[in-house]
């Protein structure tokens, strides 16, 4: 896998230039996401300039990572750029299996005490944030971001408690697939997603889905069936930006 390793503000700055440029997603209010999610969101899609939570669940790892994984990956397909701040495990590997563009990826996996800066540099030209959300982040710092992502048109997905976001997206229950009497491997999950938000979404709403799944995550039916994970998807170039350093 080729890789760049991209530093300090100045860096950002080159990075949200040609994010901001025209891309072939063209613009359009709402970015695609997989057509099994789509129940989920008010608008089945990601809607320019909303907040979509994930919540962390107990534990932290509950399978958040693989919904943001299938929560990016159509609209990095269609030709979004994409970016996570402060989640150091988000593995590029994964990424590439789900499908997401890695020369449309920027990864920034310690922002430290800039991380509002970060945040708001990257909606100011990228087309769906994910950020881990800091546990003493202020309430008016959150809003601010959230205006920001409304004003620039960007999609803000905070990962963690946030309060007042569109929807909140969680995985609520899961069990691991693959494991026969002593032996084998690790598939796959069944997970249960839950929605709750306000407006639109202020139905609570649960689906069930393979993380990961065929391609990428699949609705269970009523009388599952067996399915098998599909081959992984050719690595590209991939960016990380780090925060530039006070002197």
């Amino acid at each position: 896998m080729a890789g760049r390793m991209v530093v300090g503000s100045a860096a950002l700055a080159e990075l949200v230039r040609p994010a901001s440029a025209p891309d072939p997603a063209g613009g359009h209010r709402v970015l695609p996401v997989r057509a099994e999610l789509t129940g989920l969101l008010p608008n089945r899609g990601l809607r320019r300039g909303s907040t979509v939570a994930i919540g962390a669940g107990q534990p932290r790892h509950s399978g958040a990572t693989s919904l943001i994984l299938a929560l990016l990956a159509e609209a990095s397909r269609a030709g979004s750029w994409c970016a996570v701040v402060g989640v150091p495990t988000f593995g590029a590997g994964a990424a590439a299996e789900a499908g997401i563009a890695l020369d449309r990826l920027a990864l920034v996996p310690h922002p430290g005490p800039e991380w509002p800066t970060v945040v708001a540099a990257l909606i100011d030209g990228v087309d769906v944030v994910v950020t881990a959300v800091p546990t003493t982040v202020a309430a008016s710092v959150a809003t601010r971001l959230a205006a920001r992502a409304r004003q620039r048109g960007s999609v803000l997905v905070p990962y963690g408690r946030w309060d007042g976001a569109d929807v909140t997206l969680q995985v609520v229950r899961g069990v691991w697939q693959g494991l026969g009497p002593g032996r084998g491997r690790l598939r796959r999950r069944e997970v249960t997603v839950s929605a709750r938000g306000r407006g639109a979404a202020a139905r609570p709403k649960e689906i069930k889905v393979w993380l990961p799944g065929d391609e990428l995550t699949r609705v269970i039916p009523r009388a599952s069936g067996a399915g098998v994970p599909s081959g992984t998807a050719p690595a590209r170039r991939l960016r990380v930006v780090a925060p530039a350093v006070g002197r």
